[in-house]
């Protein structure tokens, strides 16, 4: 592969496989445009098929004389799910087939047995014995696969609707067969129903005469028994001693309670006698008519007696006679009360002897009510049996009278019915031009582009070396410690994390520095940036530390005109660390790279200033920089939450940069406050090249050559 060595770790260079395919977009075009010609020919070549349906309707129907009732019961079983699966099948049995195909003489056309006017391939096939010799099957058996090819019955998802779809390449045959189909099976279905009461009837024609056999015998054997043992039937549903018995109950009911009455009477009209009481309160008194009399002259001789007493003496021949009329009176009075209780006491005499009869009448039936009784169970039994033969002699003839009544056509509809024929259809179904023609070109262009990236994969042309897979710098402490260990160079140069490690080249006398400018003083960079509203600022630092320690000084410039702004220690050495960190063993980009650590916690302040800081962190940056590539997506991060993110990359180079953002459009800062001509130019050279346009030379507050070019943004 072209510029990768074995075992090296590569990406899949996304812009080069697109630049590969827009290179050859002629051929692209033009293989896309054959693939489309050859489906709009291949389209046209087929023979067009067309394709119309029948639906039906699956419903409980009956004649409108029907009984409603009836029908209801059948119409759960009909209408559920199992019930219109089946009907699907029946439509698609072979028997309703060979019907449509017998009525539509199908078996002469030539659609219909392709085997006659076989192919050039199928012949090569069948000579090879890899498909079956289609002649050596019936006639029918191949007019039937033919028709079974062509047609698709299905339910309607959500309904009792029933779809017949027929597929021909004559459209008035695809109209034709579908309601050819609906009628065979509407058909089918009324004559199955005729069939059911045809057998119906002539089932129930011996049964009903054996039933009214059975019938008149077992009432003839309840009217003999209840004959013999005496039960004649009374209006009460009850036998004829269970009768009497009640009557009795009844009276002698009655007679007890006239008994208690006339002794009841009898005894007031003693009372009365006894105590010389008045009797005209008396009821059986006050209503004898002689006692009405009688009562009538003792108030006549009274009222004589008073009116005589004022004019005349008590010894008065008048008024004795009078008082002595007075006194016989009262003795008939008397005398008819006598008579009156006499004839009460009598009549609870009568009762009496009459409630004893009754009752000897009643004991007498009571046996004769329980022999009745014991009789009258197999009585029952009898009469159930001829009720259970009747009752279903009543059914028999009920349901024989109405499948007699439906053995006309026109009395048994089929339970289904058609709610839309098929009509010959104009368009063919298939082939459609248009979407296979759009469908071939898009399926062509993708192939070709395809092919195309595949080719530039295996050619090595598509792919690139990972920059990452270096050698791990030291960690800071290491570092500290080597520097501290080592003699001290005029400048600190060491790897940024992002960069290969640098071999010391033998020491060369540097040009003598150039005349002073102020311009690219870090407070006129700070001034710039806060103008411009960048986001986003990569500071390299060629020289070394003394460059990163003016990048924590701009950070600290801006943190005082009020930005919010964080700087992210990108070096090797961790001298921004140093400068703005409390602790040393922070975590920072490498933890949180390894996921030693979260966002929140690699964020720390500036000791100096209100400036952030995320440090290098303590984990190993060789692990880290496998997750390099997450960089880009904590910068766009951090961008959201500040003003101006500043990313100290140290001793960087152009492809360390590049890993760090996806997009050229970032400020480039080249932090080099002992300024050297030749160093500056070829820094600033290369990331022209690179792509990045937006390149700041920052010299510090010391001065730099007059002839450097102004290359302020």
């Amino acid at each position: 592969m072209s510029g990768v060595t074995v075992n090296q770790d590569v990406d899949i260079d996304l812009g080069q496989l697109v630049r590969a395919v827009w290179a050859r977009r002629l051929k692209v075009v033009a293989v896309t445009l054959i693939g489309a010609g050859v489906a709009f020919a291949g389209a046209k070549m087929i023979s067009p098929k067309y394709s119309a349906e029948t639906r039906l309707l699956i419903e409980q129907r009956a004649p409108a004389f029907a009984n409603t009732q009836s029908n209801d019961g059948n119409a759960g079983p009909l209408l559920d799910e199992l019930n219109i699966a089946s009907q699907v099948q029946l439509l698609q049995s072979a028997d309703i087939i060979k019907q449509v195909i017998n009525s539509e003489k199908l078996y002469e056309l030539p659609e219909f047995d392709d085997a006659v006017n076989g192919s050039a391939l199928s012949d090569i096939l069948v000579a090879l014995h890899i498909k079956k010799n289609p002649l050596e099957n019936p006639p029918e058996e191949r007019v039937i696969d033919a028709f079974i090819e062509r047609l698709q019955v299905y339910q309607v998802p959500g309904s009792r609707v029933i779809g017949i779809t027929f597929t021909s390449k004559d459209p008035k045959i695809a109209a034709r067969i579908p309601n050819a189909m609906a009628n065979v099976y509407l058909a089918t279905q009324s004559g199955a129903k005729l069939d059911t009461n045809s057998e119906a009837t002539r089932w129930l024609e011996p049964e009903i005469e054996n039933l009214r056999k059975k019938v008149n015998d077992a009432e003839q054997k309840v009217a003999e028994y209840r004959a013999k043992h005496g039960l004649l039937p009374t209006n009460g549903g009850s036998n004829f001693p269970q009768q009497q018995l009640n009557d009795i109950s009844v009276e002698l009911t009655r007679v007890r309670g006239e008994k208690a009455n006339a002794e009841a009477r009898a005894q007031s009209v003693r009372n009365a006698l006894a105590s010389g009481e008045a009797s005209d309160t008396l009821p059986d008194i006050m209503s004898s008519q002689s006692m009405q009399r009688l009562k009538a002259t003792e108030s006549g001789l009274q009222s004589q007696i008073s009116d005589l007493s004022t004019s005349l003496l008590n010894n008065h021949p008048k008024l004795k006679s009078l008082r002595a009329q007075l006194a016989d009176i009262k003795t008939q009075i008397r005398q008819e009360t006598q008579k009156i209780l006499a004839s009460v006491e009598g009549e609870a005499k009568v009762a009496g002897l009459r409630a004893a009869e009754l009752e000897r009448q009643s004991g007498t039936l009571r046996a004769n009510s329980a022999q009745a009784g014991e009789d009258e169970v197999g009585l029952n039994a009898l009469q159930r049996e001829a009720n259970a033969q009747r009752q279903l002699l009543e059914t028999y003839l009920a349901r024989y009278r109405e499948a007699a009544s439906r053995a006309d056509s026109n009395s048994s509809p089929a339970d289904a019915r058609i709610v839309s024929r098929a009509i010959e259809p104009v368009d063919p179904y298939f082939p459609k031009v248009v979407p296979i023609v759009v469908v071939a070109a898009v399926a062509t262009l993708v192939m070709s582009a395809i092919v195309i990236m595949l080719a530039e994969l295996f050619s090595g042309r598509a792919l690139r070396p990972v920059d990452g897979s270096v050698e791990p710098a030291a960690t800071p402490i290491e570092e500290k410690t080597q520097a501290a260990a080592a003699p001290k160079a005029k400048r600190d140069v060491k790897p940024s994390m992002l960069s290969a490690p640098v071999e010391e080249e033998p020491a060369q006398e540097a040009p003598a520095p150039l005349e002073d400018e102020s311009e690219f003083s870090i407070s006129s960079v700070a001034h710039y940036l806060t103008s411009s509203r960048a986001t986003l600022a990569v500071a390299i630092s060629p020289t070394g530390d003394d460059g990163s320690a003016a990048t924590v000084s701009l950070a600290r410039a801006l943190a005082d005109v009020g930005q919010r702004v964080v700087l992210v220690d990108m070096t090797g050495s961790g001298y921004p660390t140093e400068l703005m960190g409390d602790d040393p063993n922070a975590p920072g980009v490498t933890d949180l790279l390894c996921g030693a650590a979260a966002f929140g916690e690699t964020i720390h302040g500036d000791r100096d200033s209100d400036a952030h800081l995320i440090p290098q962190g303590i984990s190993d940056i060789r692990q880290a920089m496998r997750g390099a590539d997450r960089l880009s997506l904590l910068l766009d991060a951090l961008s959201s939450a500040y003003d101006l993110v500043i990313v100290e990359c140290g001793a960087a180079d152009v492809a360390g940069v590049s890993r760090l953002t996806r997009s050229k459009d970032v400020e480039i800062i080249l932090s080099m406050p002992d300024v050297i001509e030749e160093e500056f130019v070829v820094a600033m050279t290369e990331f022209e090249k690179a792509g990045y346009q937006r390149v700041v030379l920052m010299s510090g507050d010391e001065t730099i050559a007059e002839d450097l070019p102004r290359r302020a943004a």
